[in-house]
């Protein structure tokens, strides 16, 4: 089993391809950088909003990493093109990662 981050966010449409073009590099950041990181979904729902499915292997880590926030360049720069997060939920994966 592994902790499940799921964040709920606005994109404009405008930056989509912005946002797409940063995540290699946040997730690179998240893989050298962050403790307990194992993987990462982003789904693209509408025209403005996605889903970012973050795993990560206890509460502990997920929480650090909370705290740490954007403390990395790539972290940042795709942080810095969502205009708001409509929620942030925390869960358990009773399913491999990956699966």
């Amino acid at each position: 089993m592994s902790t499940v981050e799921i964040t709920r966010f606005r994109v404009p449409a405008a930056r989509a391809d912005a946002l797409l073009a940063a995540r290699p590099a946040m997730l690179r950041d998240f893989q050298s950088d962050r403790a307990g990181f194992l993987g990462a979904r982003l789904i693209h729902l509408n025209a403005d909003e996605w889903l970012d499915i973050v795993f990560w292997r206890s509460p502990e880590d997920f929480a650090e990493s909370r705290r740490r926030g954007g403390d990395r360049p790539g972290i940042q720069a795709f942080f810095a093109l969502i205009d708001n997060v409509i929620s942030v939920e925390e869960g358990t994966s009773t399913d491999t990662v990956g699966a």
